[in-house]
């Protein structure tokens, strides 16, 4: 297949998943009126309650969630995790984003089942997205990586938070994990009925979803419901590295991975195949990558001692742009 006839593929792939993502911002639009990004990208994080936001110099921004209890995803809660991710998608500054909890044995409860009461007694024959699948998504298709630094309690909406995320790391004694609605006879609405099947396969999915009990860091980590399971002493310390390490490559490379990824991972392999060049041609087109790849020849690729140690090469480079 030429460039031509593969990128004009590509376009009519992205013109197809776009439907979703109008939907998705629509949704938003009815959903959270009050929700206002902050006036600009580079606003300070001081207009939360519950959440406080720390940026590094190397563009790490760590997202604490402060709402005792428990961190119930209720209604304040998830109108301030509405806003900060809002803002942190457009902060130039941000290039990875760490989520974690200040609550002691607690990550994020769950959604708010009072909602549950109050939810209209009717339903509507056209389909929306409901505000904890928004969050995942928002989360998923920012042009960011985003990392779940798990160290209690994540049930319902708060393991679908934490598996939205791009990885997730847990706390070995401390992460716990889970799906209960089935216990309130409800069906999760926060996107793990999809994302469950994908990462674990559909007969352990099943098993998290229809007992509704709770699987340690260590089963998590076996069934592949989270990345790994680390001693808790060692949990933030390896968190910080993977974060600080990601942010020290190129903020348009991270973007064009996690759309390669999640374009390929909805189309056949072929096609996935296609998704992947076109967002690769995008990179190699770019002027800042190609001064990146001459600086890192020049750091000592392609040179026999530089090889043997090709991942430290970053280390010697100049921030990326």
């Amino acid at each position: 297949m030429s460039t031509i006839s593969r990128r004009s593929f590509v376009q009519s792939i992205s013109a197809a998943t776009l439907a979703p993502g109008m939907l998705l911002a629509s949704a938003e639009a009815g959903a959270s009126e009050s929700s206002a990004l902050p006036k600009g990208a580079g606003a300070n994080y001081a207009d939360y309650k519950h959440i406080q936001v720390t940026k590094d110099r190397h563009g790490v921004a760590t997202v604490t969630l402060n709402y005792a209890p428990l961190n119930l995803l209720d209604e304040v809660l998830s109108d301030e995790f509405d806003r900060v991710t809002r803002q942190l998608e457009q902060d130039a500054g941000v290039r990875v984003i760490i989520l974690q909890s200040a609550v002691p044995k607690f990550f994020i409860a769950h959604s708010g089942l009072r909602r549950v009461g109050s939810a209209p007694k009717t339903t509507s024959n056209t389909r929306t997205f409901r505000l904890t699948q928004m969050l995942g998504e928002r989360l998923r298709n920012m042009p960011k990586a985003v990392i779940a630094k798990v160290e209690g309690i994540a049930r319902g909406g708060g393991c679908e938070i934490a598996l939205a995320a791009d990885m997730c790391f847990a706390a070995i004694g401390k992460a716990v994990f889970g799906q209960p609605e089935v216990v309130c006879g409800l069906v999760p609405g926060g996107g793990n009925t999809q994302r469950l099947p994908r990462r674990m396969g559909r007969a352990r999915a099943l098993e998290v979803l229809l007992v509704g009990e709770d699987f340690s860091a260590e089963l998590a980590d076996h069934y592949g419901y989270i990345n790994r399971a680390l001693p808790a002493d060692e949990l933030g310390p390896f968190v910080d590295r993977l974060a600080r390490r990601i942010a020290t490559f190129p903020t348009t490379t991270i973007a064009h991975l996690k759309k390669a990824v999640d374009m390929g991972s909805d189309v056949s392999f072929s096609e996935g195949l296609l998704v992947e060049a076109h967002e690769a041609d995008l990179c190699v087109a770019n002027e800042a990558i190609q001064a990146r790849v001459k600086a890192i020849l020049k750091a000592g690729a392609e040179t026999y001692e530089g090889e043997l140690h090709f991942p430290d090469l970053s280390a010697n480079l100049p921030p990326a742009d």
